[in-house]
């Protein structure tokens, strides 16, 4: 997938994203297909949307293979790449999201057929000689001379460049990747496991909205005493232990046998996953090593900023040695409060202590309630607050607009378009916001069409789909909603919008004030914990011995090294940490972005964040784009020397506005 597709499937995070489609102009009210595709009408629909895309790219890549011009070449493969694009971006949405078990089985079935498809055209040696020719072309736009580049960068991820042999071996375990990466995201949500508690009265009344009742004989029941079937019955609770609910009965369950058993069981699932992650390793170094890479974190690195694994460690370790000194500060505090809570001087804090008592603390501290911080964000008002904040930083008016009769996949979808007063529709938004049972738990943003020049006068919202939205090298591109996160913990920002859901009060300053130092009351806490993982995914692709390694054994040595936390023996909860599948070795990105982001606040948009010049510049210098340009030279453009430092031929962030943000470094 690699090759002619960059990056066109989810960006999955742990914030909300928001689904997007960009197109030329709003589709007609009259009735169509699913996301505004004819063919999307039904279910089987997907399979003429594949017939269509490979017939198309066929007949573009007979056009290539006849070596038209430069320009042409770069042309003809942009619009491969989006032709094959919408079929993959609209299958993995749909697979994900759509309610409908036949449009979930048919999207599969197409992504399936179209990825199949994708090996052809990553081998076919026609396509790479015509982008070898058209690279060299020193006529061609800076832009067009970049998509070549990296075009070709990208068929030789392929393997495109092997002899024959070793081609077949690298599409064999192209596929078998793609498979075992599926396999692995299907165990998380197939198998999140469950506690049973016993009695109920361990489950305080306000959790019991989020908990199953169960049933069980009480033991020693003589015949005699059957006054009832219920007399015998022992009520108790069935806590399921998903990932994206584990977290919240962490926080709220008092019982520390009951939250042991939670953290315990929740991160010892899904069992089969270790094997699954044994073979995903394997299968990931030896298309690595056919390559001619050491290891599939340098195959993955080489063309990223950071460019090495060496580098990325680097930084890593760095970054852990800055963090550690408060981290241990913020681990020893919260053992003191437990010590004091519980009544036992010399207790130890146990990581499934962690959510109970950071949140007693915030709460005593700064005495939240998370009723009323929500009484303050109902979802219109949080719409409200996105529509406020393109209007006033980037002149652009953001409105709902109506659903054409098949368009949506679900009646909670809403569809939002970005309108600019002289440049048009710029795009637009499907917003699905609510869980359901089936859908990704997960938050997410998904493409469905990039932005692309058709022709000299049509323009389907850059210029090469190759370069749209996301599709930017993978350590830059969390950096926006990184960046946008400081918007919204900003009170200039949330006294906009931020009303009460029936007086319709603005939200008071204090209030924010509170959840300002609460979010900052562990935030070394949290930073550690992002470098832990970074440091997991980093190694687990790293370089492998002879004889393979114990997944397990490694990320309990990690965290011991890296962690103020001790390590639970038995759990392994890396085996539902989905991140290893679509960011394998990249999940330091996240880290970078942090870094960048904080920088740009500070120096471009924390003096005046809502103002039309603060948004002129994001949009200019950074948002527009893509992955047209080089990242660096952007970061330069928009905040001046100081953001990124050079390091052994790769690229690190500056970690000083950070450093500053957080009070790690000493003064």
């Amino acid at each position: 997938m690699h090759a002619l597709i960059r990056q066109s499937a989810a960006h999955v995070r742990a914030n909300s994203h928001f689904i997007h489609i960009s197109t030329s102009k709003a589709p007609s009210i009259k009735e169509t297909g699913l996301y505004g595709y004819h063919h999307l009408k039904t279910p089987k629909g997907f399979q003429r949307f594949v017939d269509d895309a490979i017939e198309r790219s066929e007949e573009l890549v007979n056009y290539i293979a006849g070596m038209p011009s430069s320009p042409e070449i770069i042309r003809a493969m942009d619009e491969i790449s989006d032709t094959v694009c919408s079929v993959i971006d609209s299958a993995e949405l749909c697979r994900h999201t759509h309610p409908d078990r036949e449009f979930v089985d048919e999207a599969s079935k197409a992504g399936l057929r179209i990825n199949e498809f994708l090996h052809y055209l990553n081998t076919n040696h026609s396509i790479y000689k015509a982008v070898i020719k058209a690279e060299k072309d020193s006529s061609l736009t800076h832009e067009a001379q970049r998509a070549a580049r990296f075009l070709r960068m990208d068929l030789e991820k392929g393997g495109i460049h092997l002899c024959p042999e070793k081609l077949d071996r690298a599409n064999e375990l192209s596929i078998d990747i793609i498979q075992l990466c599926r396999e692995y995201n299907t165990n998380i949500i197939t198998d999140p496991g469950h506690v049973d508690i016993f009695p109920a009265s361990k489950i305080p009344k306000k959790m019991h909205h989020f908990v199953s009742p169960i049933y069980r004989n009480i033991p020693g029941a003589s015949k005699e005493s059957l006054g009832s079937r219920d007399s015998i019955k022992e009520k108790g609770f069935r806590i399921a232990t998903e990932p994206s609910t584990l977290q919240g009965f962490l926080q709220c369950l008092p019982d520390a046998g009951v939250r042991k058993m939670a953290y315990v069981q929740g991160n010892s699932v899904p069992h089969a996953n270790l094997e699954v992650l044994d073979k995903l390793i394997a299968t990931r170094h030896e298309f690595a090593q056919l390559m001619g890479y050491k290891s599939y974190a340098e195959f993955s690195l080489h063309s990223t900023m950071a460019a090495s694994p060496e580098v990325v460690l680097s930084f890593l370790l760095e970054m852990s040695k800055v963090v550690r000194p408060k981290a241990d500060q913020e681990f020893e505090a919260i053992r003191d409060f437990k010590r004091e809570k519980s009544g036992e001087p010399n207790g130890e804090l146990e990581p499934w202590d962690e959510a109970y008592f950071t949140w007693l603390m915030k709460s005593a501290t700064y005495k939240l309630d998370s009723s009323i911080i929500a009484s303050y964000f109902p979802l219109p008002q949080c719409i409200e607050g996105l529509k406020i904040l393109v209007e006033s930083l980037f002149g652009v008016t953001f409105h709902r607009v109506p659903l054409a009769p098949g368009e949506s996949w679900h009646p909670d979808v809403l569809k939002i378009v970005l309108h600019h007063p002289t440049e048009g529709d710029l795009g637009y938004l499907y917003l699905d916001l609510k869980s359901r049972k089936g859908k990704h738990p997960i938050c997410a943003h998904f493409a469905i069409r990039g932005g692309r020049r058709v022709s000299e006068t049509k323009y389907q919202l850059p210029e090469y789909q190759h370069f749209s939205g996301t599709r930017v090298v993978l350590d830059f591109a969390e950096t926006p909603s990184n960046l946008f996160e400081s918007y919204a913990w900003d009170y200039r920002v949330l006294e906009t919008f931020a009303k009460h859901y029936s007086t319709g009060d603005v939200i008071p300053k204090k209030l924010v004030e509170s959840m300002v130092g609460a979010k900052k009351m562990f935030a070394a806490t949290e930073l550690q914990r992002q470098i832990f993982y970074a440091l997991v995914d980093q190694t687990l692709f790293g370089e492998q011995t002879s004889t393979g390694r114990d997944t397990m054994a490694i990320v309990a040595d990690l965290k011991r090294q890296h962690t103020s936390w001790t390590h639970v023996e038995g759990t392994h909860w890396h085996t539902r940490f989905s991140h290893l599948t679509n960011y394998g070795a990249g999940y330091y990105s996240y880290l970078y972005a942090k870094c960048f982001a904080t920088t740009i606040w500070q120096r471009i948009c924390q003096e005046d964040p809502l103002s039309l010049d603060t948004g002129l510049a994001l949009r200019t210098k950074f948002l527009q784009h893509g992955g047209a340009k080089d990242p660096a030279d952007i970061l330069n453009d928009l905040v001046g020397s100081g953001i990124i430092r050079n390091c052994s031929g790769g690229i690190i962030p500056d970690i000083t506005s950070l450093c500053e943000e957080m009070e790690l470094m000493k003064h």
